[in-house]
């Protein structure tokens, strides 16, 4: 009987080759969202080149960010077309509004441009608002329209320097004006921080339409408490026709509006960053005003 034993050297067994794993193919980064920076609209031709200079300010402070201006109404370009552009170019949109308080502008007008792009992903930041950088620019024009430093030595508690006195000194903030209560309340939150930044020296808000009191008002009010030397510090943006007639009723000083200060482009940014923070809603809706 033959018995049938196993070759010696087995045939080896197929190699397998080992190919590397491909490597993960990474989406593109996704582009950072466009600043869409919200200014009113005002038939005054200074108005939209003072905020043009303002949102060059902006850039300098975050170089690479697309930062574009809007207008709600009266200068090109309008808000609605360029949410419109930005949802045709696939874009997300901060909106910060180059206002000073929660109106019907930044709670309605606003929103209802966000919704009417349909696909666009928005959000739209708080107005400027009781804010320090705030008061750093309304402070900052005062100062350049002529109001005294305060602060140095040997100087007399109550006076400025140069022998004007504090307590006969006072400031009337001039603002919009909305029906909105919330607006009447964070323009006398800024009120009541621009008089602790000037030493004390009282603040009046006043308005240029829908609410009391108006600058005539105000300055008429300070003087019957023995405030005779009265600045009018002006909470506008721009120049236009309420940022005029505040200022002409000005008995002594009168600021002029805030437009690319420093200080006011650093606070653009910070309502950005705010509001880029909070989450993200799509299609056309708004998301949160931070």
């Amino acid at each position: 009987m033959h018995q049938h034993t196993a070759p010696a050297h087995p045939h080896p067994a197929p190699s397998v080759a080992h190919h590397a794993a491909p490597a993960p193919v990474s989406a593109p980064a996704p582009r950072p969202a466009t600043l869409v920076a919200v200014g009113h609209g005002s038939r005054d031709p200074r108005a939209r080149a003072t905020l043009l200079r303002l949102l060059d300010r902006v850039r300098e402070l975050r170089p690479g960010l697309d930062v574009r201006l809007a207008h709600i109404e009266l200068n090109a370009p309008l808000l609605d077309e360029t949410l419109a552009g930005l949802a045709a170019e696939g874009r997300e949109a901060v909106l910060v509004p180059l206002l000073f308080a929660p109106g019907h502008h930044v709670t309605h007008d606003l929103p209802a441009a966000v919704a009417a792009a349909p696909g666009l992903r928005a959000r739209v930041a708080a107005p400027l608002g009781a804010h320090p950088l705030l008061v750093e620019a309304l402070a900052g024009r005062l100062t350049e329209a002529g109001w005294p430093p305060s602060g140095h030595p040997g100087e007399h508690p109550g006076e400025h320097p140069g022998g004007h006195d504090r307590r006969t000194t006072g400031v009337v903030l001039a603002a919009a004006g909305s029906r909105d209560p919330r607006s009447g309340a964070e323009t006398r939150r800024i009120a009541a921080l621009l008089g602790e930044r000037l030493g004390g020296v009282p603040v009046v808000p006043a308005y240029a339409s829908a609410a009391a009191p108006t600058v005539p008002e105000a300055v008429a009010a300070l003087a019957a408490r023995g405030r005779h030397r009265i600045a009018v510090a002006s909470c506008f943006t721009a120049p236009g026709l309420f940022a005029a007639r505040a200022a002409a009723r000005a008995p002594w000083i009168a600021a002029a509006p805030l437009g690319d200060h420093p200080a006011l482009a650093r606070l653009v940014l910070h309502r950005h960053d705010r509001a880029l923070a909070a989450p993200a809603v799509a299609h056309g809706r708004e998301l949160a005003a931070v």
